[in-house]
């Protein structure tokens, strides 16, 4: 009788384990990898490679930084889409491959509402928009008066057809009624040296690509283009308090391939959320002049519909398309 007993314990014990939520196990149990769509130094390069180290202190697992750049971002947005959903790849991706270029693109090699996962933000990075000094503006009023009486006479750089600093820009003329000459860049360094030479008159490009320059005097900043002011340039305004509504603060966040189990997806969730808002991660976010915005895939997909929802006129209004 005892041995019975003893048996049906154990039957049960192990129809419990099998039923016991993912969250039981442990994540990682073996070394990640981790994608970045991007060149090493860039931005998303950059936040992932903070964000590994803080995950490889907490849990002692090994995690590998891959940079898989090309079309995009799309080339390595697709690689996360196609790994296996075990916990074994994860990655880092921005609103161009997973919402704008779903509206430039004719095709795209991975659905990003069926393909991935979505775990959390993870950085947000205000745009600014800058001029030439030889402009004599010192707001986005008195550039848009300018604007208006010139009719396609400036020139704005960007960093790419399709670009975030693209669309800002044609959202600025579009808002306000203006016409410009789009000059794109390969890069943002590229982009801001053109401003100064006054080969471009204006860009809306992150901020942190024109603070270091505004020494010089050949540049000014005249607003960011995120919702509210930045904590880190609380001195300038935003584009809707000067008078023009046009959002677009440069926002990155964490995912996987689709299937990985909503127990693992918590457990990521959870010890990003703490690598990414520890002092030491935040003081070295706050020097690229990012904030951590961590938040739930919920709220991650909210952000990404509404970024399509955002960009689709201004796309189709500027009729951009891309190959």
């Amino acid at each position: 009788m005892k041995r019975c007993a003893t048996t049906v314990l154990a039957l049960l014990a192990g129809t419990l384990c099998a039923f016991m939520p993912a969250a039981a196990q442990e994540w990682p149990s073996k070394p990640v990898r981790i994608i970045v769509p991007f060149g090493a130094g860039s931005t998303p390069d950059l936040v992932m490679r903070l964000i590994a180290e803080g995950l490889q202190k907490q849990t002692g697992q090994t995690f590998i930084v891959e940079n898989k750049p090309g079309a995009s971002g799309n080339t390595g947005t697709d690689a996360v889409a196609k790994a296996a959903p075990d916990g074994s790849t994860i990655g880092i991706s921005i609103g161009g491959p997973l919402a704008i270029n779903t509206l430039l693109f004719a095709h795209l090699p991975y659905d990003p509402k069926k393909d991935l996962s979505l775990i959390t933000l993870l950085v947000t990075q205000p745009s600014a928009l800058a001029v030439n000094a030889s402009l004599n503006v010192n707001s986005v009023p008195e550039l848009v008066d300018l604007l208006r009486k010139n009719p396609g006479k400036y020139n704005f750089g960007s960093i790419g057809t399709g670009s975030l600093s693209h669309l800002a820009m044609e959202a600025v003329a579009l808002k306000s009624g203006t016409k410009l000459v789009h000059v794109p860049y390969a890069s943002s360094p590229q982009a801001v040296t053109a401003l100064m030479r006054n080969e471009v008159q204006m860009v809306c490009l992150p901020a942190i690509s024109i603070t270091p320059q505004l020494g010089s005097g050949a540049i000014k900043l005249l607003a960011i283009s995120t919702a509210q002011r930045s904590v880190l340039l609380p001195g300038v305004p935003t584009l809707k308090e000067s008078g023009i509504d046009v959002e677009a603060d440069a926002w990155n966040g964490l995912i996987a391939p689709a299937g990985l189990p909503d127990a693992t997806i918590e457990r990521i969730n959870h010890l990003v959320r703490d690598a990414i808002t520890s002092p030491t991660v935040r003081q070295k976010l706050s020097a690229q002049l990012m904030e951590p915005i961590p938040d739930t895939p919920a709220d991650f997909r909210a952000r990404i519909d509404a970024e399509i929802a955002r960009w689709k006129p201004v796309i189709d209004a500027a009729k951009i398309k891309l190959e």
